[in-house]
């Protein structure tokens, strides 16, 4: 188990003293894990209805994170996964609470259940007026036991809000309970995971998932889902998730509802926000209107690699309430966004030679040699990727795939003269290739291009000119020198000794083969030194052992040219 804890044992209680330590606007009730608002008024006749949650930890923000104006008057948590005591919850009630009472919302839990139930209980025979309303918004169970019976996850946060926001109004206890209780009514949730988290106090994953499978219909502990399936594609796997929501809700054309896509713990909001794309499609496709979508972490699973989705069916009140303002750290905002993607017209880029022209024969040549790269770049990919990812962030491979489909893609008046068929190539890497081999391939082909731009029909001579200067370009724009490990060790020797060899009278190809035994043997040597530049050097010795990716891909286009060198 890797964390960055102490002690197992103190994990809940160190994480609250450090969330209330960065929010002025939190403190930590004495003897109690328990976060509460630090600007209540001190006469208990002048508080709102006092709105709690809680439970087990693990799940943050939640539930701490939503205290605040607005939201929570406290949060009760327990150990790591475990429902508060009773004491716990009973101790927030009388710390929060005032004339006006507490509504506890409570996830649909046993421990939970029972705790909270029996501090209100307790609660009320202390003259405290207390009510609960229960959030069972886990649609993956609605095959498997009655809605009353069904798990409180991630839409629990909608409801904290909708709660808060009519206390903060001024609203009775029975009028909070009332709107409380209708807004976890018309709630859904779907979650999936996509591999297991660890409790700190277990010290190992709660299961094991195959690579391609996923765990779907999940709850918030770590637990495994309804049932276990194969991974999906982002857009199936949303689409699966909504289809449960909009048939156990009965939503259709014409209805209004918020969005939440929370991440359990261990999904990057990039994947969040590729399942929020697909999300909003899909409702607008069946007619139903979105007023508000969040996505981010909101309930989670410590670690967990997986998502959840929540619909709430709103109207104009309960829209008013989502929207109150909010200072609790973790409400993430006002979940406006545009009615439609907005798509910023580009400015076009004109060029002298765009007219479709016919190939010349003698660019036939060119066209093949540069599709026989696209071949090595593909056929490379595993390679390149392999040996990226040991000292950089693993993208060269399919990086150089995109630049393939580039070079396939060229229109037909990329081949009109060698110079502008490099032109051509030059901005269609710049696009294509990401990382740093799209600026260096783009740089060297700019220049190579211009080097040729006199030479109609350039000769071998002319060819190994421009290629020297595609080199230099390279060297001039990294700072990078032969025996720095870096695609410069492969490149200097290869256009170096390809334009000695020519000068010296030999042939085109006796040259070219000569050239690529120096560039094979630049990019082996670069196993044995130390990175300078680059990703790689941040690795120092480590990357020792591997030559460089990017000295192995320029070994990659070389020998594809060797047949075309004539």
């Amino acid at each position: 188990m890797k964390k960055l804890i102490n002690d197992p044992r103190a994990v809940v209680g160190e994480m609250l003293e450090g969330l209330v330590s960065l929010h002025p606007g939190l403190a930590l009730l004495e003897g109690e894990a328990v976060v509460m608002r630090s600007d209540l008024p001190a006469d208990p006749a002048a508080r709102q209805v006092a709105v709690l949650s809680g439970g087990g930890s693990g799940h943050e923000p939640a539930h701490a994170g939503y205290v605040g104006p607005g939201m929570l008057h406290a949060a009760v948590a327990g150990d790591v996964f475990t429902s508060p005591s009773t004491d716990s919850v009973l101790a927030a009630i009388r710390a929060v609470a005032g004339p006006a009472g507490a509504l506890l919302v409570v996830k649909n839990y046993t421990g939970d259940r029972l705790n909270f139930g029996l501090a209100a209980e307790l609660a009320r025979s202390e003259g405290i007026p207390t009510e609960i309303v229960i959030v069972s918004d886990d649609v993956s169970l609605r095959d498997t036991v009655e809605p009353s019976r069904r798990r409180g996850i991630a839409g629990t946060v909608l409801v904290h809000k909708v709660a808060g926001a009519a206390s903060a109004s001024g609203a009775s206890l029975a009028q909070v309970a009332r709107e409380a209780a209708a807004a976890a009514s018309a709630l859904g949730t779907m979650g999936v995971g996509l591999g297991a988290c660890t409790v700190p106090a277990a010290g190992r994953p709660g299961f094991t998932l195959g690579e391609d499978e996923m765990e779907l219909g999940l709850g918030i502990h770590g637990e495994q889902g309804v049932r276990r399936v194969p991974l999906q594609p982002a857009n199936v796997l949303t689409d699966t998730l909504l289809s449960a929501i909009v048939d156990d809700q009965r939503l259709g054309a014409g209805d209004r509802v918020v969005l939440l896509i929370n991440g359990l713990g261990g999904t990057p909001a990039q994947e969040l926000a590729i399942i929020a794309r697909r999300a909003l499609a899909f409702l607008r496709e069946r007619g139903i209107t979105v007023e508000r979508a969040w996505s981010g972490e909101f309930l989670t699973a410590l670690e967990m690699p997986g998502c959840s989705l929540s619909l709430m069916k709103v109207d104009d009140e309960r829209l008013h309430r989502l929207d109150a303002a909010t200072s609790a750290p973790a409400w993430p905002g006002s979940g406006r966004f545009a009615p439609a993607r907005r798509i910023a017209p580009a400015r076009p880029v004109a060029h002298a030679s765009d007219a479709t022209e016919s190939r010349p024969a003698d660019m036939e040549p060119v066209h093949q040699a540069l599709l026989a790269i696209a071949d090595a770049f593909d056929a490379a990919e595993t390679r390149l990727t392999e040996l990226d990812g040991a000292a950089g962030d693993g993208d060269l491979g399919i990086s150089l795939v995109r630049g393939a489909a580039a070079i396939r893609a060229l229109p037909p008046s990329s081949w009109t003269s060698p110079s502008r068929a490099l032109m051509a190539l030059s901005e269609a890497l710049r696009r294509a290739i990401g990382g740093s081999s799209g600026p260096f391939y783009a740089t060297a082909l700019l220049r190579a291009s211009r080097r040729l731009a006199d030479h109609p029909q350039p000769d071998a001579r002319a060819w190994a000119e421009a290629f020297q200067a595609g080199v230099e370009a390279v060297a001039e724009l990294g700072g990078a020198g032969p025996g720095d490990r870096t695609m410069i060790d492969a490149l200097r020797p290869a256009a170096d000794i390809f334009f000695r060899e020519l000068q010296a009278g030999g042939t085109p190809a006796e040259a070219w083969a000569e050239a690529l035994l120096a560039a094979e043997r630049g990019a082996e040597a670069t196993a044995r030194m130390k990175p300078r530049l680059g990703r790689a050097s941040y690795l120092g010795e480590r990357a020792l052992g591997l030559p460089d990716a990017g000295a192995e891909a320029v070994v990659v286009w070389l020998r594809a040219l060797s047949r075309f060198i004539r």
